[in-house]
């Protein structure tokens, strides 16, 4: 008995040693290349049964330079996804019809119907200009979507011909004769975007928002931008009448019966951005995401209800110091689910239509929210910054119970689990500081996997856009802060004034003082990581796009802090020269409100916070790139800063891709954008022994 004892202990002992092998054995490191492995998942909708899942997968192509995105169907209750589209076309936005017995989708620029195991298919569209967001009447006799054609055209055959006509032409050039001719990476020429209904069963489109305006508007608002009324009769849309949209804001809900008709105009009375148009299911109620400041697209996105038997609107949350985004109605229309931002995430929310009184469910970083018909189910994306998106669901019962917010979520996909866990990615860390003023400033710290708080390691500080955005909790592709830990970095990634999710008065200041207290809140926060003792101080690089490549072009004008100094800078699509740049972007509203003015009538602004006069200063080793298709940081201003660079002498390097625009997104591009980025950080910031 002895010796069988004694033969277990060593037995337990041996697989012990080998259990604490295998943890101690090194993880293998992600990379750029495992980045473009993620099958990206998106756009949950959930069957009118409840029992059913549809969504897409998109997996980049980086021999092809292109991503394809397929559709699949997962049971609510769990267990192994279904592909129901496949081939080298892609096939997006699944969308159920009220019977539950078929799929409305895109591929090939044209809306199909498939049924739900993924057959019978058939092409629906055959329209010349491409259909878009397809969306079912609630009678399921009729699928609007978008498109854009010539508003001058009565039929597809004149959009055709027109289109024919300017692709046999020897002559490509573009032709504009008002403002907002561009937008994005794309020329809009004469075309307009409008709403256009089909049957569902296939037939003649009918264009419901005819005329010279965009329907929905080109910016400012989720793709879908239309809603049908429960009974079938009526769209409602939002559309932008101003004379001079590359200046405006100023959207409103229309209101058009689906027979055809004028539309009808809702909210006049606001001259900032009313938008997503959603009814209720009872068909009294209109909600309506909207902005009360003209010329102001960060303004705080207010929810709007409009009483149809009234004729009253109100606003539902008024005292929500947040954003309201991704927004539904409850089943029995008497609350209103959506989420905000909150420091870093956004949560689930409840909102009584009765009294206003506000719930919140779920934690996390959610979207893409749906309901079961029946209010017992909620299904929704998450990710964190180290897990990229999947589908979750969540009782409502069971949050009821648990007597309010938490986080009873269930995570219905496991598309890249497998792949995730060989690299032990470590979650974003909040941490705080003291910016200008003394007012609090959040962040966030990514480490690396094997981090060991006995080493030091290079810092790099990532500066997000907008300028008003943020870094949040959640999985991102273009600047991905694990792909930096990975390479052995401490990552900071703040969010200084102008930022979303600490409050509006947070937000707003940002505007007219694009160099001053942001850039003071950027110094603190990364002069106290620099303290930290993991962190080697005299190793720190900054990076950024749009706004915070602006940024980054600013500290190289102004890098002169005490406390600690940028080795090397990395600049993307950064705004660089104000003026000019006013003079080549499309969305003049932008630099208007920013800036206070024009500037030949207001300089005064675009030329204090300019950093091309500060180029007598610029000394730091910078990495400049952009992309020639990027139509709201225009390329010159890419150009002129590697000049500026190069005629000081200063070390700096230019990469500019062709066919890319104010993101690096196809897979190859992105490969050589992120490979190109790390080897210049690394070739500053690491030891060369």
């Amino acid at each position: 008995m002895k010796r069988l004892v004694a033969r277990l202990c060593v037995f337990a002992l041996a697989l012990c040693a080998a259990a604490l092998a295998q943890a101690q054995a090194p993880r293998a490191r992600f990379t750029v290349q495992d980045l473009l492995k993620i099958r990206r998942v998106a756009d949950p909708q959930l069957s009118p049964d409840g029992h059913w899942v549809a969504y897409q997968i998109t997996l980049p192509d980086v021999a092809a330079n292109r991503s394809v995105t397929q559709i699949y169907l997962i049971a609510t209750g769990g267990g192994e996804p279904k592909q129901l589209t496949d081939g080298a076309a892609s096939a997006s936005e699944p969308r159920w019809s009220p019977d539950g017995k078929a799929l409305a989708f895109v591929s090939g620029d044209q809306l199909w119907t498939m049924d739900a195991s993924g057959g019978g298919r058939k092409q629906i569209t055959s329209v010349s200009t491409g259909a878009d967001g397809p969306l079912w009447s609630p009678d399921g006799k009729w699928i609007a979507f978008a498109t854009d054609v010539y508003p001058d055209c009565a039929d597809d055959a004149c959009n055709r011909a027109r289109d024919e006509q300017a692709a046999a032409s020897k002559a490509k050039a573009h032709v504009a004769t008002r403002l907002l001719y561009r937008h994005w990476t794309e020329w809009k020429g004469d075309k307009r975007t409008h709403v256009f209904v089909v049957p569902s069963a296939g037939g003649a489109a009918r264009d419901l928002t005819p005329g010279d305006f965009d329907a929905p508007p080109f910016s400012l608002g989720d793709p879908v931008d239309y809603a049908f009324s429960p009974d079938s009769k009526e769209l409602a849309f939002a559309r932008n009448t101003d004379t001079i949209e590359a200046a405006s804001t100023n959207a409103d809900i229309f209101l058009v019966p689906v027979a055809g008709g004028e539309p009808v105009r809702l909210t006049g009375g606001n001259r900032g951005a009313d938008k997503t148009p959603r009814y209720s299911p009872d068909g009294r109620y209109l909600a309506y995401r909207s902005q009360a400041t003209a010329g102001f697209e960060s303004d705080r996105w207010r929810l709007m209800l409009y009483d149809r038997q009234t004729k009253q609107t109100r606003e539902l949350l008024p005292k929500l110091d947040a954003y309201v985004d991704d927004f539904t109605f409850a089943p029995d229309g008497g609350s209103i689910y959506f989420v905000s931002g909150e420091r870093g995430v956004e949560p689930i929310f409840n909102v009584s239509l009765a009294d206003g009184s506000t719930r919140k469910l779920i934690g996390g970083f959610d979207g893409d929210l749906q309901i079961s018909r029946d209010s017992r189910l909620l299904v929704f994306t998450r990710s964190t910054a180290a897990s990229p998106s999947e589908i979750y669901t969540a009782r409502l019962d069971g949050i009821v119970a648990a007597g309010g917010a938490g986080n009873q979520a269930v995570q219905l996909t496991h598309t890249n689990d497998a792949l995730m866990q060989q690299f032990g990615l470590r979650p974003a860390e909040e941490t705080t500081w003291a910016g200008a003023s003394g007012t609090k400033i959040a962040g966030w710290i990514v480490k690396p996997p094997d981090f060991d708080s006995s080493k030091k390691y290079p810092l790099v500080v990532l500066i997000h856009g907008g300028p008003q955005g943020a870094w949040d909790d959640n999985w991102g592709y273009r600047w991905n802060p694990q792909i930096y830990a990975a390479d052995g970095y401490v990552v900071l990634m703040p969010n200084p004034r102008g930022s979303t999710g600490y409050g509006q008065q947070l937000t707003n200041e940002i505007s007219g003082d694009w160099g001053g207290k942001a850039y003071t809140d950027i110094m603190n926060g990364v002069a106290e990581v620099a303290s930290l003792p993991y962190v080697d101080k005299n190793n720190i690089g900054a990076a950024g796009a749009s706004y915070g490549g602006y940024m980054v072009d600013w500290i190289l004008g102004h890098n002169d802090d005490p406390r600690f100094h940028f080795k090397t800078l990395v600049s993307h699509a950064g705004v660089f020269n104000l003026t000019s740049m006013y003079g080549a972007t499309e969305e003049l509203w932008f630099a208007e409100w920013e800036f206070k003015g024009v500037p030949w009538e207001h300089p005064e602004l675009y030329e204090k916070w300019s950093p091309h006069l500060f180029a007598k200063n610029f000394h730091t080793p910078t990495l400049v790139t952009g992309g020639e298709l990027d139509f709201r940081v225009p390329v010159d201003q890419d150009l002129q800063l590697f000049t500026y660079l190069q005629r000081q002498g200063v070390e700096s390097k230019l990469v500019v891709f062709p066919d890319e625009g104010h993101w690096i997104l196809k897979p190859a591009d992105s490969q050589l954008w992120y490979t190109t980025v790390l080897d210049w950080l690394d070739s500053h910031l690491k030891s060369k022994t």
